[in-house]
């Protein structure tokens, strides 16, 4: 394995372990201060960040992608998931907070786009690459 396989599978450890404190606490904690709206929302975060953590296990474990497609799809959806499901956790506490987090609202697209792209580049790695 690799340093950048490494350093994907490393991250995806990480970001699936403080996923799983982040839905512990949307599904303990946040029942008593945010409506039920706003708690499905949190877990909408939550769900999507977690399938991304399962992608880049994946995609740090499959030899036939390229390096290039690698580093394009891992920084895609890392952006992903720290502008789509970050946002989504702001906006959902927007309650609690005691200032307007509105501003928010057009981030949670554009980490969607992001999303998009990852899984797109992937493709296009996959579909040009030598190996298959």
């Amino acid at each position: 394995m690799d340093i950048l396989d490494k350093k994907i599978v490393m991250t995806a450890c990480i970001i699936g372990a403080v996923t799983i404190a982040i839905g512990a606490f949307g599904a303990h904690g946040l029942k008593q201060l945010v409506k039920a709206q706003s708690l499905a929302t949190f877990e909408t975060g939550v769900r999507y960040q977690m399938y991304h953590v399962l992608a880049l296990l994946v995609i740090g474990f499959a030899k036939p992608i390229d390096m290039k497609t690698k580093k394009w799809v891992f920084v895609l959806l890392l952006l992903g998931m720290l502008l789509f499901s970050g946002s989504i956790y702001i906006l959902a506490l927007k309650d609690v907070f005691s200032f307007s987090v509105s501003f928010l609202g057009p981030i949670t697209p554009i980490g969607g786009l992001l999303f998009m792209a990852g899984w797109l580049r992937l493709g296009f790695g996959i579909w040009k690459s030598k190996n298959s």
